[in-house]
């Protein structure tokens, strides 16, 4: 790898070691084996650098949950489909848990950072199409308006179960959870008079 790739390499290490805020410009060079100087040369500064790091975390964090390779010929039914890419999600929390607190972490600074907004939202929008591909089993080259809104669903979602997940692992949501409430909505039952 040459220096820009060490340098994303070292970032992403920080970021899930020491969070946004505490990771300096030093601690990427001596992750990543580099100089001070190509972080300038390569991202033109460190919040760039941290912003793409981010980013590319996010990303791989999202193709862990993609549909399986092995996947059946025939499509599971859509509430199955939710049920095991929420099993995915869910199972893969204690492994995943420092992508989780990263992303509490950069989305309480983005009214600070106007820069990481900016960065982000492009990213955001392309992540709602892959969660309402995986987990809705909609695509968004056929349906676009289709797949926007059970993006936003999906991103609803998952930052509430994210949250519930953080604080309380004990009492968050299952997979089963989640799917038996998606039942109870569609099902169109309201609260009991």
């Amino acid at each position: 790898m040459g220096h820009r790739e060490d340098l994303l390499e070292g970032a992403k290490r920080c970021l899930l070691e020491k969070g946004y805020a505490r990771t300096t410009a030093r601690d990427i060079v001596a992750a990543s084996g580099t100089n001070l100087a190509s972080i300038g040369y390569h991202y033109g500064s460190k919040d760039a650098l941290l912003n793409l790091a981010f980013i590319k975390l996010t990303e791989e964090w999202g193709e862990r949950f993609e549909s399986p390779a092995d996947e059946p010929e025939v499509p599971a039914a859509p509430l199955d489909q939710f049920r095991e890419t929420w099993e995915r999600v869910i199972g893969s929390y204690e492994h995943t848990r420092a992508v989780w607190q990263l992303q509490m972490e950069v989305i309480s600074r983005i009214d600070s950072d106007p820069e990481l907004r900016k960065a982000l939202m492009g990213p955001q929008r392309a992540g709602r199409d892959g969660l309402a591909e995986s987990m809705m089993g909609v695509d968004p080259e056929t349906d676009p308006e289709r797949a926007r809104v059970a993006g936003l669903f999906c991103q609803a979602l998952l930052a509430g179960v994210m949250v519930q997940w953080l604080m309380d692992p004990e009492s968050a949501p299952s997979a089963q959870d989640l799917t038996e409430g998606l039942k109870l909505v569609l099902e169109g039952r309201g609260p009991a008079s």
